[in-house]
């Protein structure tokens, strides 16, 4: 019988973060580094997943930063066979890549997004990141870790793919309405039907494929926003970015290995009332 938290090690293990320079994205990264992984740090913004990568290294981890659009298919395929290539396999895919209209003074809303007048592209583009993404990204690893017999996916899903938006949360007295967009939710509780369908695709094999459920993280929002999403969960405040790692580890590492097909919520209670 091995200690507990062997079963938590990834020594020994490749695996690639799509996303991997946003805000979750880079805790991901380090959280499987610091499990003994060899860390790939995929996204769109090439320079910031080479910048995730770096830090990563100067920590002692080993890690690299690659360009993905995990939208295009080439693109995807290139990035699967560069990781096989220089390590010779792929243990761990964490599907973080998605669209998410933020609420943060990072991310300025240029529009309402209001239901009646959403534009069918922004739609089709939601679609494209938020769900043939994952398709495209968890095809390529799968077939690795067919070659293997054994991997584990792990699909980042959303308390709003459980339910509808509060969209109370998002109103400032004084100025226009704003919403979050319906591809959000249609997305989020798209990725856990993938999720449940590659699970029991994969039946009688190890390859295991979960979902992780994250509530809103802090990012510097307003005080009003704080304010209004903390009144909504049982814990009484946002997480901190970091306190999605130890639910990311548990569903990549051995530690998991009796689950598959499940949905891991991480939302300070959100979900509970």
């Amino acid at each position: 019988m091995s200690e507990v938290f062997a079963k938590f090690s990834l020594k020994g293990k490749t695996a690639l973060v799509t996303g991997g320079a946003g805000l979750l994205g880079k805790e991901f990264c380090l959280t499987l580094a610091q499990a003994g992984a060899v860390v790939y740090a995929a996204d769109l913004n090439a320079e910031a997943a080479r910048a995730v990568a770096d830090a990563l290294r100067a920590a002692g981890y080993p890690a690299h930063g690659i360009g993905l659009d995990v939208t295009n298919p080439t693109s995807v395929t290139a990035v699967v066979d560069e990781i096989v290539a220089a390590t010779g396999r792929l243990d761990v895919l964490v599907n973080s890549a998605a669209m998410d209209p933020k609420f943060d003074p990072e991310h300025a809303q240029n529009s309402s997004n209001a239901f009646e007048t959403y534009p069918l592209e922004s739609w089709q583009d939601a679609l494209n990141v938020n769900l043939t993404g994952p398709f495209l990204i968890s095809q390529a690893a799968a077939r690795q870790m067919v070659k293997q017999g054994k991997g584990s996916i792990i699909n980042i899903c959303s308390t709003y793919g459980l339910g509808g938006p509060d969209q109370r949360i998002y109103e400032k007295p004084g100025t226009p309405k704003v919403f979050k967009p319906v591809y959000y939710t249609v997305t989020k509780a798209g990725i856990l039907g993938f999720t449940k369908y590659l699970a029991t695709y994969y039946a009688g094999s190890e390859i295991r494929v979960n979902a992780l459920t994250p509530g809103g993280v802090y990012n510097n929002h307003d005080e009003e926003f704080v304010r209004n999403y903390s009144a909504r969960t049982v814990i009484g405040r946002m997480a901190h970015k970091d306190e999605m790692n130890g639910a990311l580890l548990f569903l990549a590492s051995d530690a998991s290995s009796y689950m598959t097909g499940g949905n891991v919520i991480v939302d300070g209670g959100w979900t509970a009332w």
